[in-house]
């Protein structure tokens, strides 16, 4: 099966996703303030919250996993591309969205949905953002993993069309060849 068919490019909302883990952009003091980490809070309830402050802080470009509350989701994993407050920088988008994906497929799951990560609050650019991090799901899918599915959930139409123009440009560079299954060599 090929990375094309792994990646699924939608608009909609992340917290109804029926999917064994869905992302959060979060800041790394996992405090689920406002946009995607506030609509996770408010729909998957302050269980997750507690979690995350059992954790405590982790670093900028890391991740962390929690239960995902009375969410449709079995978990929530935390990309902290950002400090409280701060901005997203691509290095810290890059490693969070990695961190993200082994996290996911150390616990053996089979499907992540992502959002648009750092480009609300954090003021990221969509387009960069899609480039980042379609290419790290891309380069991920290529490897051994557990991961089936990998979703790109979009809040709005333009950063539906964005993704969707880096996704077309990195099939037509031959960026969404083959994916290897766990096991596979």
């Amino acid at each position: 099966m090929s990375v094309r068919e792994k990646i699924v490019l939608m608009q909609g909302d992340l917290t109804e996703m029926d999917v064994d883990a869905i992302v959060n952009a979060a800041n790394n003091d996992l405090q689920l303030g406002g946009g995607v980490a506030g609509a996770i809070r408010r729909k998957g309830g302050d269980a997750i919250q507690r979690e995350c402050d059992a954790i405590g802080s982790v670093t900028v470009g890391g991740a962390a996993i929690t239960t995902a509350g009375n969410l449709p989701a079995r978990f929530v994993i935390h990309a902290a591309s950002m400090q409280l407050g701060g901005e997203t920088t691509a290095r810290a988008l890059q490693s969070s969205t990695g961190h993200s994906l082994r996290i996911a497929a150390k616990k053996n799951l089979r499907s992540i949905a992502f959002p648009a990560v750092g480009t609300g609050i954090a003021g990221f650019p969509v387009a960069e953002c899609a480039r980042i991090m379609l290419g790290e799901a891309a380069a991920h899918l290529k490897a051994p993993t557990s991961l089936e599915k990998i979703y790109f959930v979009l809040f709005d139409a333009r950063a539906l069309a964005a993704f969707e123009n880096v996704f077309r440009e990195m099939d037509a560079r031959g960026e969404l060849g083959e994916a290897r299954a766990r096991g596979q060599s």
